[in-house]
């Protein structure tokens, strides 16, 4: 690759292919490479403009006949739990994340696997192997961090980590104005613990110690009992075509 190349992004478009939200649509989406030296200075740039991150891959929608993907961001320091979202952390207090360097363990993999088995069986990523579960974790080239969670032990208070089995993991981007939550995964055989949502919560918490502003989650698509939860972290900022829009309620 030609350093004109590293430095300029070039943008490529898929095929159409079946969506994996709403039922009779299709998917296409736009592309480029996240590799270089000015990598993370593209990623913030793009999370801004509506991308995602998937290992040295920036995407986003570019559906012809659909626009129901939205890009949401939570606004950290204004959030405000809801009377469940405060259940759930409580029920959750006797875990601790740690954040650390995005390195796979075969620990992670065996929740991730676990996960995608209970969860999304027939999903895009349903034969992923450890080796491409490494790649997902390791591929990046930008601030990336994982956020494994697990219950709190004695020393917890002391070096900040967790203690016991694995309940969950984040893989996460550092951006300059927040946290962007590229995957994240959990044991489902805890799941009455709502650990997804936990998460979330988590990473509002770090971002406003980190002195971010937001919390990208993706993607929220109004329809789709896979993606409706995102809407529920108020206020937020969802990018429409004239910017991004604060939504209080």
């Amino acid at each position: 690759m030609t350093q004109h190349s590293r430095d300029t992004p070039q943008f490529y478009l898929t095929a159409p292919s079946p969506c994996p939200y709403l039922a009779g649509q299709e998917e296409r989406k736009v592309f480029t490479h996240l590799v270089g030296d000015r990598a993370g200075e593209l990623n913030d740039l793009l999370t801004h403009g509506g991308f995602r991150r998937s290992q040295s891959i920036a995407y986003r929608p570019a559906c012809e006949s659909c626009r129901a993907c939205v890009s949401v961001r939570v606004v950290a320091g204004d959030f405000r739990p809801t009377r469940s979202m405060r259940r759930i952390a409580e029920r959750n207090v006797d875990i601790v994340g740690n954040m650390r360097v995005p390195s796979p363990t075969s620990e992670q993999y065996s929740v991730f696997r676990a996960y995608l088995d209970a969860r999304h069986r027939d999903g895009g990523m349903a034969d992923m192997s450890v080796l491409d579960y490494a790649m997902m974790i390791e591929d990046s080239h930008v601030t990336t961090k994982l956020v494994e969670y697990r219950r709190r032990g004695p020393d917890s208070g002391i070096n900040g980590r967790g203690a016991g089995s694995l309940l969950a993991v984040a893989l996460t981007d550092v951006l300059s104005d927040g946290l962007s939550m590229v995957y994240s995964f959990f044991d489902p055989a805890a799941g009455d613990r709502s650990l997804g949502t936990m998460m979330i919560l988590d990473h509002i918490d770090r971002a406003r110690r980190m002195g971010l502003s937001y919390v990208y989650l993706g993607y929220w698509v109004p329809g789709s009992r896979k993606m409706d939860y995102k809407g529920r972290f108020l206020p937020q900022e969802r990018l429409q075509p004239s910017g991004w829009t604060r939504v209080e309620s």
